[in-house]
């Protein structure tokens, strides 16, 4: 059975930095669409960023991107979500997902199906102005 195990999270001041990690264990797959998302209190989950296990193909959402780097160790079977110049709209719980049939589309990444995947607990990461 797939697990995912999120760490890292914190409370951290507007323009700081943060390194989310999301360990995941019980797959074979050669290749998995591994991302992050967030979802803060009221508001609808938000897709963040996307790595593509086998090419290491990424994806980010305009609201991250130049700031967050989503980056993968093989070895460790981790994934790494860093993050920096942190703003109070990134207040969150960060969840780790992991969609082990989705596939780099024609725009070179892949993006997981939510119903598909594989979750964590989630970790919460929390930024004061």
């Amino acid at each position: 059975q797939v697990q995912l195990f999120e760490s890292g999270g914190g409370s951290v001041q507007a323009g700081g930095s943060l390194r989310l990690s999301c360990a995941a264990s019980g797959y074979t797959y050669s290749s998995v669409c591994m991302a992050w998302f967030r979802q803060a209190p009221g508001k609808e989950r938000e897709g963040v960023a996307s790595i593509y296990t086998g090419s290491g193909s990424t994806y980010y959402a305009a609201s991250v991107k130049g700031r967050f780097t989503i980056s993968q160790d093989n070895a460790k079977n981790t994934v790494y979500l860093q993050m920096n110049s942190l703003e109070p709209e990134d207040t969150a719980m960060y969840y780790c997902a992991a969609d082990p049939i989705a596939i780099e589309d024609f725009d070179g990444y892949c993006l997981p199906s939510p119903a598909r995947s594989y979750w964590g607990q989630g970790t919460q990461v929390t930024v004061s102005s």
